[in-house]
């Protein structure tokens, strides 16, 4: 038993350069005024100010609702530091019979943190920071159109920000446990039973919050020309986004797992079979499946819990063995000859076979997701799907329909299940031994991977295998596979 305490204060910039968006600091009437395009901000709008950076410090920025960390009583990491993080810890072993039959288990608590990736996400907000765009223009006068001569104009362009949730950011946390039985089995083996599990809560996610009401959301997606007014329907006008980072999703994890290990013929055959069923769920379903953190969440307007679903990585059967045979044939074979010629051979092989990584269905084309930034979009589906598993169509494309416009579709995250894999590597050892007295030996080498030359689809949407955008013209297509066989020869001397 024991009680682990972890204290974590947040990552911080130690020369106070680095700002957040804080909602409580953006003042309505410092809303940016826009230009007839809502692509720039009024040089006499309310809201602007200037960087301490002296680089920048002539470039008028827009700056409501920007704070900068460690300054004006803001906490200098942006966020609340989580102190009060206890995570106990619990594990026996209980011998039943002799040391043959033995009762395992566990239970604890572990904290984690954010590991930089959204500070770095921060280093281009303003006002340490500044971009500009000029299209049309030579490198040697970018102030100017090249086609006609004329100035650009100065402008403050409509800008992006990335921040973190100063309230909602409490350290990720992760409750595993497990219990299992180990059974000895004859001289030499071990049978494992054990359930393992994990309930995961604070998990980290970006969610966009710059807005616009959800009502006009299918007049952007019709209207191609009204579209360009989204700046100026938003939640904080001078912002096309704000996205911000928080730590509330959750996830959890049930497997089943099986083992069988230990010697046989003699200790000749040394062998490890294992399979684990299990299932896994998260909200790490948008266009980023990483299964980490910083993904955007699909949609900001129902949250985190639109994109609750089987884990990009929810492989739900799993099975593997692996072995060592050393052949004793001619192995004490009377004839030095046939001893070094037919004798001290040896197998071994890894083989592997598990089901699908599940598919997350998008949607290609004009959709909410083109007009909402850092979403991501599904289609409507309805009916039951059959399973094609053909190259041009592994699943069945027919159920799929696109949403209407300005709504996002009701197709499940990772809905759809992928290719399987069944893959042996197999290798084919033979040793001569030369000389005893100086322990040299010739060792020749045969590799077999993908022993059968099965076709081995890869079949996960994150690694391009497979079209899942509905819209596209291949879409449920198998795009690549796992390579072909490939053997490879070897001679090794050892002296």
């Amino acid at each position: 038993m024991g009680l682990r305490w972890d204290g974590i204060p947040y990552t911080y910039e130690a020369n106070r350069e680095m700002a957040n968006f804080f909602p409580n600091l953006y003042l309505g009437a410092n809303a940016a005024e826009l230009s007839a395009d809502y692509q720039t901000i009024l040089p006499t709008s309310p809201g602007l100010g200037t960087s301490p950076n002296p680089i920048l410090s002539r470039t008028p920025l827009y700056l409501n609702g920007i704070g900068i960390c460690g300054t004006s009583g803001l906490p200098k990491g942006c966020v609340n530091g989580a102190w009060l993080n206890f995570g106990p810890r619990l594990g026996f072993a209980y011998d039943v019979r002799s040391g043959r039959t033995v009762i395992r288990g566990g239970y604890g608590i572990m904290y984690e943190r954010v590991q930089g990736n959204d500070v770095y996400d921060m280093a281009g907000n303003a006002p340490f920071s500044a971009s500009v765009s000029f299209g049309n223009v030579s490198l040697s006068n970018p102030s100017s159109l090249i086609l006609t001569g004329n100035r650009i104009p100065v402008s403050i362009p409509v800008s992006n920000v990335v921040g973190l949730n100063q309230s909602e950011y409490a350290a990720p946390r992760s409750s595993q446990f497990s219990i299992g039985l180990q059974q000895a089995v004859g001289r030499s083996s071990v049978l494992s039973l054990t359930y393992v599990g994990s309930r995961n809560r604070h998990q980290n996610y970006y969610t966009e919050t710059d807005l616009a009401p959800e009502s006009l959301l299918p007049g952007f997606v019709v209207n191609s020309a009204s579209a360009q007014t989204y700046n100026g329907s938003v939640r904080y006008p001078g912002y096309y986004s704000v996205l911000m980072a928080q730590n509330e999703a959750n996830g959890e994890y049930n497997s089943f797992q099986v083992s069988f290990r230990g010697t046989f013929l003699e200790n000749d055959l040394t062998y490890q079979i294992a399979y684990t069923y299990s299932h896994t769920n998260d909200s790490f379903n948008g266009a980023n499946q990483s299964g980490g953190d910083v993904g955007n969440i699909s949609n900001p307007y129902e949250g985190w819990k639109y994109d609750y679903g089987p884990s990009a990585f929810d492989i739900r059967s799993n099975f593997f063995t692996n072995f060592v045979y050393r052949i004793p044939l001619f192995r004490n074979h009377s004839s030095e000859l046939l001893k070094m010629a037919l004798g001290d051979w040896e197998i071994s092989g890894i083989i592997t076979a598990n089901s699908g990584a599940p598919l997350n269905i998008g949607v290609a084309g004009q959709n909410v997701a083109s007009i909402v930034p850092n979403t991501f979009n599904r289609p409507n589906t309805s009916g039951r799907m059959r399973n094609l598993h053909t190259v041009d169509e592994w699943f069945d494309t027919s159920v799929f329909s696109m949403p209407a416009p300005g709504t996002w579709g009701n197709e499940p995250p990772n809905g759809v299940p992928g290719p399987g894999r069944d893959n042996w590597n197999i290798s084919v050892f033979k040793n001569f031994v030369l000389t005893k007295a100086r322990e040299s030996n010739l060792q020749f080498r045969a590799e077999f991977f993908n022993f059968w030359n099965h076709p081995q689809w890869v079949g996960d949407s994150i690694n391009g295998g497979i079209n899942t955008y509905y819209g596209a013209s291949n879409f449920g297509a198998v795009l690549s596979a796992y390579d072909p066989r490939t053997i490879q020869l070897a001679l090794k001397w050892s002296f």
